[in-house]
């Protein structure tokens, strides 16, 4: 449908409606790029000025709690080593983390832990130690 009148009529008679050279209104580079382009580059002080927090981490997060872990074939690193004590027939182990089952142990031991799989557990009675899970301090 053609439009009778012309919305501004106030730029009739100029060539260019005051935008320049026919160049300037060619393509997105005329505006700095599509979008939200360049708002960290050559729009920054728009970005200062208008939308301070365009940028950075907002709300909130659960941090994650990392437990230390140690596995079977390091306990049996620490008993060749002789970094662990031998109280009556079986060596002690006090760890507050989580004992692993990667490896094997061939020695019995008493292991004091936060938590424990039970691929560890089962590798540790079968070779006559014991298990003892210790309270959460938390």
């Amino acid at each position: 449908m053609r439009r009778h009148d012309r919305k501004s009529k106030y730029l009739r008679g100029s060539r260019r409606h005051g935008k320049g050279n026919i160049k300037n209104r060619r393509g997105a580079g005329n505006r700095g790029g599509r979008g939200r382009a360049g708002m960290h580059k050559h729009k920054f002080s728009y970005t200062v000025k208008y939308e301070p927090d365009a940028f950075g981490r907002k709300g909130f997060f659960k941090p994650k709690k990392k437990i230390p872990s140690v596995n079977l074939w390091q306990i049996e690193n620490f008993i060749k080593s002789g970094a662990l004590e031998k109280k009556g027939d079986m060596f002690e182990f006090n760890f507050d983390g989580k004992v692993l089952g990667s490896g094997f142990i061939t020695q019995p031991v008493l292991i004091r832990a936060r938590a424990i799989t039970e691929k560890a557990k089962t590798k540790i009675e079968s070779v006559g130690g014991k298990v003892e899970l210790l309270g959460d301090k938390h």
